[in-house]
């Protein structure tokens, strides 16, 4: 029977993952498929080529691009050290001297006999994979990563800044419906912050002070999160703001509390390591920030049920006004198509929600929470 595509995200006590580690460049990988991993071992490491700085010395020393071997004092693939000579030329009166200096440390990369240009290029920038999530290695792809298993209670958020980090869940907040304030923030050095509502501007600084690594809260409100980046986010994934701590939010903007599930599941887990990430996608390949308890043997641990679609009974959200947020069951999945207030018509179903009521809703505007 065919069905229509429904967004949906997880929020699950029980999942069973593979998450990829790759390099950006080829490299080496330093664990074998079997090794155990925790989440912040090494598990591949490369070099990132250094910034290249080109010097006209032609221009400078006025010569002609033939001459140039003449009057360089080092070679292709030589150290060199900032402000250390590595050209001059030779006049009968030594004043007339010109000598040009090296800018940076690094090595030569090249010399140029056409374009009568060198380029130094600075030293090599180590970059270093880790495993993220605490697992089993799974599959090793020479040169490039490694793939790690692992399993645990697993909640996708809606949106998210910073990149990945682990930390100690620690949950500052006593409901879904209570907001984070600076003054809940005490002893935070190296711990995940789980607040139930708002998450706002004092709260992030008084978070990033106390030394927290990551806040995960219902909802934030675009100027704070504004005020926290400096700048107007895009619609390009997220992830990689350096703004000493990441933050997820797992409803959306506005004044939205944090799901009763999703706060129960975190909840559960306080005092437990997770791993955050909160790199978000929201055009093709989508990408949604995650938090993770993993587990060193995630078959021990469970693993989720197939999914079953848009089934009577299937947890979802609203993801479009007026039901923005809110959270419910389907009820019934009428086949014939309605009209809603734009005039067309589209195909609905019933949902009762979480305080009873119950409603028609175009099926565009909910997602599934996968369970």
């Amino acid at each position: 029977m065919p069905q229509a595509y429904t967004p949906g995200l997880r929020v699950t006590r029980h999942a069973t993952l593979i998450k990829q580690r790759r390099l950006p460049l080829p490299g080496t990988v330093l664990v074998s498929v079997g090794d155990p991993v925790e989440g912040d071992r090494e598990v591949a490491r490369t070099d990132l080529p250094g910034k290249v700085t080109a010097i006209n010395l032609v221009n400078r020393l006025s010569i002609t691009a033939e001459e140039l071997p003449d009057y360089v004092l080092k070679q292709v693939g030589d150290p060199i050290e900032a402000g250390e000579a590595i050209a001059e030329t030779r006049p009968w009166i030594k004043w007339f001297k010109t000598t040009i200096e090296s800018p940076i440390t690094g090595t030569i990369d090249s010399i140029s006999t056409v374009t009568g240009q060198i380029l130094l290029r600075e030293p090599p920038r180590p970059v270093v994979v880790n495993a993220f999530v605490d697992g089993t290695v799974v599959a090793v792809r020479e040169g490039q990563g490694v793939d790690v298993e692992t399993g645990g209670p697993y909640i996708q958020g809606i949106f998210g800044v910073g990149g990945e980090t682990r930390g100690i869940l620690k949950r500052v907040s006593s409901g879904p419906d209570e907001d984070l304030s600076a003054d809940q923030i005490e002893q935070a050095e190296g711990c995940v912050l789980l607040c139930g509502r708002r998450i706002d501007l004092a709260a992030i600084e008084r978070a990033r002070k106390a030394g927290a690594v990551a806040i995960i809260g219902g909802c934030i409100e675009d100027e704070v999160l504004r005020a926290v980046l400096g700048y107007d986010i895009g619609v390009a994934i997220t992830g990689t703001e350096a703004i000493g701590l990441t933050v997820i939010v797992t409803e959306g903007f506005g004044t939205i509390s944090m799901a009763t599930r999703t706060f129960d599941i975190l909840s559960e887990n306080d005092g437990r390591v997770c791993s955050v990430s909160g790199a978000t996608q929201i055009r093709a390949g989508v990408q949604r920030p995650e938090v993770i308890f993993p587990t060193t043997t995630p078959h021990a641990a469970g693993s989720d049920s197939a999914s079953v679609g848009l089934t009577e009974g299937a947890p979802l959200r609203g993801i479009r006004a007026p039901y923005f947020g809110k959270i419910g069951r389907v009820v019934a999945l009428p086949s014939e198509l309605h009209q809603v207030e734009s005039g067309a018509r589209v195909r609905v179903l019933e949902v009762e929600f979480d305080d009873g009521t119950r409603a028609l809703v175009p099926r565009a505007n909910i997602e599934l929470i996968e369970s």
